[in-house]
């Protein structure tokens, strides 16, 4: 199978590198139809995808429920194409596409966790910043990431995430290394709404429902010292771009009640779910793991 997966590998690499070049407008309409595709044929995520909108949205009709998703997958297609620009493009082409707006001055070197949730364009935010620190001389950005299957494409978008002077950094690295991290002026970007299962987590609500949830930032701010800032990016209202916004530093955070802490992110996250509901990544099994004696609500 090592040929075959060989194969894989250099299609895709081409196929990335063809996208990254063509008209913007054009990658926009080819990724809205991938996602159609993707929606339209039966898979595992497309029933992970409306699991969690009727968790989520129980007031929404069935129909309702089909439309969302459908608005989700077309914008998770369009996300995945645009990868190609954000990975392998100029940092002109990066900017032209992603707008940085922030509350706080980047440059001046405080200790800082941007907590970036998955939304689409998650990924283009990161990319953004990483070239305006490059361009300004200001602190660069370290991502948390985990690692992918394919050991290829797992190296790949670490170098890819790292030419601008960013820096990648494996989950499961030593808690000291990361304090260090953010000490010298650095921030970090944790994106903590996802389910890693229940070493340093938590369940706290998420819509209302107990959610396995990690408790690193508070943890990490409480021993570094870091301010807590949310960093979202969304689309535009013409769709035709992204606005990465970064908030003031959340208030009297982190506090002296690590479960608090995690449960109040949650409902910051939750709130702006709710204004965009179409962009956030549903394709991920937010619920996955539940407390003791309580069935899996993916069967």
């Amino acid at each position: 199978m090592t040929w075959l997966q060989n194969l894989f590998n250099f299609l895709a690499l081409k196929l990335l590198r063809l996208f990254a070049f063509l008209p913007y407008s054009l990658t926009i309409y080819i990724g809205y139809g991938l996602g159609w595709l993707a929606a339209h044929i039966p898979n595992e995520r497309a029933r992970v995808v409306k699991t969690n909108l009727r968790l989520c949205f129980p007031n929404l009709s069935e129909k309702e429920i089909d439309a969302l998703a459908l608005e989700h997958w077309k914008l998770f297609g369009r996300s995945v194409i645009e990868r190609s620009r954000i990975w392998l493009g100029s940092g002109r082409q990066i900017t032209d596409i992603v707008t940085i707006r922030s509350a706080i001055t980047l440059g001046d070197r405080k200790p800082r966790l941007l907590i970036n949730p998955h939304f689409v364009g998650l990924e283009g935010g990161f990319m953004a910043l990483s070239v305006l620190a490059a361009e300004h001389d200001w602190p660069r950005g370290a991502g948390l990431y985990q690692n992918m299957k394919n050991p290829f494409f797992n190296q790949k978008m670490i170098d890819w995430r790292n030419r601008f002077g960013g820096k990648s950094i494996e989950r499961q690295s030593r808690l000291r290394d990361l304090i260090r991290e953010i000490q010298t002026g650095n921030f970090i970007f944790i994106a903590p709404d996802i389910d890693l299962g229940p070493r340093d987590s938590v369940f706290v609500p998420f819509f209302g429902i107990q959610t396995n949830t990690i408790t690193s930032v508070s943890r990490l701010a409480k021993l570094s010292g870091a301010e807590v800032c949310l960093m979202t990016t969304t689309l535009n209202p013409d769709r035709k771009g992204y606005t990465c916004n970064i908030s003031e530093p959340l208030p009297n955070f982190p506090s002296d009640d690590v479960e608090q802490d995690t449960a109040r992110l949650n409902r910051y996250i939750e709130d702006l779910v709710r204004e965009r509901p179409a962009e956030y990544y549903w394709v991920h099994k937010r619920f996955k793991h539940r407390p003791a004696g309580e069935p899996s609500l993916y069967n």
